[in-house]
């Protein structure tokens, strides 16, 4: 099995990159590709992913690895 890489961008969404599968509650698998950004902001009108709404929302949050 291939890695998966999640990258969280500062005040943006989770991007996440390689092989895997992103499901709803109900099991249903959403169509992706192998990079998809995923929103973290709450107000896209594409949920689950991101449509750059985080820069006119002003969605801010930076934290860094520990």
């Amino acid at each position: 099995m291939s890695k998966v890489k999640i990258t969280k961008y500062d005040d943006g969404p989770f991007v996440i990159q390689g092989n895997f599968e992103l499901v709803d509650g109900s099991g249903n698998a959403f169509q992706t590709s192998d990079t998809i950004a995923v929103c973290r902001c709450g107000h896209t009108k594409t949920q689950p992913f991101c449509d750059g709404t985080h820069k006119a929302c002003e969605f801010k949050e930076t934290s860094s690895a520990r």
